[in-house]
């Protein structure tokens, strides 16, 4: 297996066209690719504004089958650059099932695994259960030629469960394709602490479990009837020591280019041995909610 490999991220900014965004898709990860970047992600739900904002019946159009259309057009730019591709969809499994799905696509255009979000966030902004059914496939690590992807999605970040699960079953490096932003009403009083909040989760994942994280959010202002959300950008790349190596803006299209090195893995788990020293026996409290005060 490979030591290093490059890492390409994608920070874009969405438009209300959906050809338009596969376009910019494709001419960034081809830029990526030509930074020899062999493992490359696009932002969550790339091929729309963020619809979540409202509930509205008629953006269940915007659903994709897997495997489909979409996934033929990357699946063939994926065996055309030699790359793996983990894109984030709007999934149609059948007739009233939705789900928010990742999909990692091999260097000779196969789908290799799909994963398929757990946690459904209901916030204001954010009414992801109107449109997704939480995901039913549990997590995944999967095998590639340039290393072990674990891919999670955005609200799962926030969990260190979904990251110490992916984590156990071999994942290298944790993507989270990711559109979270500020509130306008609340990025005054709140909009430094909440970066900063979503930032340490990040880097507590790669600590913890010993892994690589990347992030990677969407840019711009969208706007939803008179609700809108300022996407803050920010995608990174973390080393397994909790080290940021590579941070974007947050207000630009960019792409992030990293060489990641695996021996650093074993590095981390040998000077924090995390994994090794956890209580497995003694953590089965950890399945029920918790107690009444």
């Amino acid at each position: 297996m490979v030591r290093k490999v490059k890492i390409g991220i994608i920070q874009s900014k969405i438009s209300d066209n959906t050809q338009s965004n596969i376009i910019l898709a494709i001419k960034s990860i081809k830029k990526a690719a030509y930074k020899k970047a062999k493992i490359i992600c696009v932002p969550e739900l790339f091929l729309s504004t963020y619809f979540c904002q409202t509930e509205s019946h008629s953006n269940f159009k915007l659903a994709e089958k897997i495997p489909g259309r979409i996934t033929k057009i990357f699946s063939d730019l994926a065996k055309e650059l030699g790359v793996i591709l983990i894109l984030s969809l709007f999934e149609k499994k059948t007739s009233g099932f939705y789900h928010n799905t990742s999909i990692v696509i091999n260097e000779v255009g196969k789908i290799l695994t799909k994963y398929r979000k757990m946690h459904i966030p209901d916030d204001p902004g954010y009414y992801e259960k109107f449109y997704f059914t939480p995901g039913d496939l549990g997590f995944k690590s999967v095998k590639t030629k340039f290393g072990r992807i674990g891919p999670l999605i955005c609200w799962d970040q926030w969990f260190p469960e979904a990251a110490r699960l992916t984590a156990l079953k071999g994942a290298q490096i944790i993507f989270y394709p990711t559109a979270i932003g500020w509130h306008p009403k609340e990025k005054k009083k709140f909009g430094k602490s909440q970066l900063d909040s979503w930032i340490t989760m990040q880097k507590s994942h790669a600590i913890a479990n010993g892994t690589y994280v990347v992030s990677i959010n969407r840019v711009g202002t969208e706007r939803k009837g008179k609700k809108k959300i300022e996407f803050w950008g920010n995608s990174m790349i973390i080393d397994p020591s909790g080290q940021i190596i590579g941070k974007l803006s947050n207000n630009k299209q960019q792409i992030l280019i990293r060489e990641i090195d695996y021996k650093k893995i074993d590095n981390a788990r040998e000077h924090w041995p995390f994994l090794r020293d956890r209580r497995i026996d003694f953590y089965k409290g950890i399945l029920k909610n918790p107690e009444d005060e």
